[in-house]
C-alpha cells in the first residue's frame, strides 16, 4: 500500500494545474476516489503484475492503482499539461512512472515487465482504435494478460454481445475470438467532469491462451469486417467478393447464404475464414 494522503482533492489538482478536460482529446476525469479504487480492484490481482495505465489526467485511476497494491503503474500521456500533477504522485512512490507520449505510437510490450494488465479509463476518441490493436496483435499470446477499460456503453454491449442482438458485430467476434470479456461496472454521466451525454461501463477482458477455434487471423478479420459492413444483406451478397463460388463456402461453414452477419456465431466465422483460405 502506498500513503498517498499529503496529495490534495482531484479538484484542487485540476484548478492549480488548469487541467480543464479537453473535447479534442476525449478527455472526461473521474474525480471520486471511490470509484477509481473500485475499477482498479476489477482488474484483478495486481499486486504482483505491472499495470499500464493509459491516459491518467489528473491522476485520479493511478491514485487507485497504487493505493490497491499495484506491483508497479506505467502512466502514458500525451497532454502534456497533465504532467505536473501525475510528477506530484510518482514523487511519492516509486512504483509510479509517467511516459509522456501517444499511446497508439508507443510500444506498450517493452515498457512493463510480465504479467501485464491494462488498465484505464480510455479517451473516448480512441478507444475503439486501441482496443482493435490490442485484441488483434501480430502473435497470441499478446503482451498484456488482462485489460479492464471504461467505455461509451454502447461501445462496451458490443464488445460483450452475441449473435442475434442488435449489437452483435466486428468488434463481438473480435474480442470472443481470443478473449473472454464482460461488463463489471456502470457508470452514469455525473461520475464524470465534464459529464458526457452518455452512460459509460467497464469492461474486463482476459486473454485465452489461444484462439477458441482455429482460423487465419487476417481472412477471419477481413470477412468479418465485410459480412458487417452491410449487415442488412444476406451473406452470400456481402461476402461475393471473397471467393467465386462463396455460396459453397459459406455451405460448408453450416452457413445458409441467405444468413445475415448478425446471425452467425463465431465458430461459424471461423470455419469460414478456414473455408476461404481453402479455396
Amino acid at each position: 500500500m502506498t500513503d498517498l494522503s499529503d496529495l490534495p482533492p482531484l479538484r484542487e489538482v485540476i484548478r492549480a494545474h488548469g487541467l480543464a478536460a479537453r473535447k479534442s482529446l476525449g478527455q472526461n476525469f473521474i474525480l471520486d476516489l471511490n470509484l477509481t479504487a473500485k475499477i482498479a480492484r476489477a482488474a484483478g490481482n495486481i499486486a504482483e503484475a505491472d499495470v499500464i495505465e493509459i491516459g491518467p489526467g489528473p491522476g485520479g485511476l493511478t491514485r487507485g492503482l497504487l493505493i490497491e497494491g499495484a506491483r508497479r503503474v506505467v502512466a502514458v500521456e500525451k497532454d502534456a499539461r497533465c504532467l505536473p500533477a501525475l510528477a506530484e504522485i510518482a514523487a511519492l512512490t516509486e512504483r509510479l512512472e509517467v511516459i509522456e507520449g501517444d499511446a497508439l505510437e508507443i510500444d506498450l510490450a517493452a515498457v512493463a515487465t510480465p504479467p501485464v494488465k491494462i488498465v484505464a479509463n480510455l479517451p473516448y476518441n480512441v478507444g475503439t482504435e486501441l482496443l482493435t490493436g490490442w485484441l488483434d496483435p501480430p502473435t497470441w499470446p499478446p503482451f498484456w494478460s488482462s485489460l479492464t477499460l471504461m467505455f461509451q456503453r454502447e461501445v462496451a454491449g458490443r464488445i460483450v454481445a452475441r449473435p442475434g442482438s442488435k449489437a452483435y458485430g466486428r468488434l463481438s467476434v473480435l474480442a470472443a475470438w481470443r478473449t473472454t470479456a464482460r461488463i463489471v461496472m456502470d457508470l452514469p454521466p455525473t461520475a464524470f467532469v465534464p459529464p458526457p451525454k452518455v452512460h459509460s461501463a467497464v469492461v474486463h477482458i482476459e486473454a485465452l491462451p489461444a484462439p477458441r477455434f482455429p482460423a487465419p487471423a487476417g481472412t477471419l478479420k477481413a470477412v468479418v469486417k465485410a459480412a458487417f459492413a452491410q449487415r442488412r444483406k444476406m451473406l452470400r451478397a456481402s461476402l461475393k467478393g471473397f471467393a467465386p463460388e462463396i455460396e459453397d463456402r459459406l455451405i460448408a461453414a453450416g452457413i445458409d447464404p441467405t444468413d445475415r452477419a448478425e446471425t452467425v456465431d463465431l465458430e461459424r466465422f471461423c470455419a469460414l475464414a478456414r473455408a476461404v483460405d481453402d479455396g
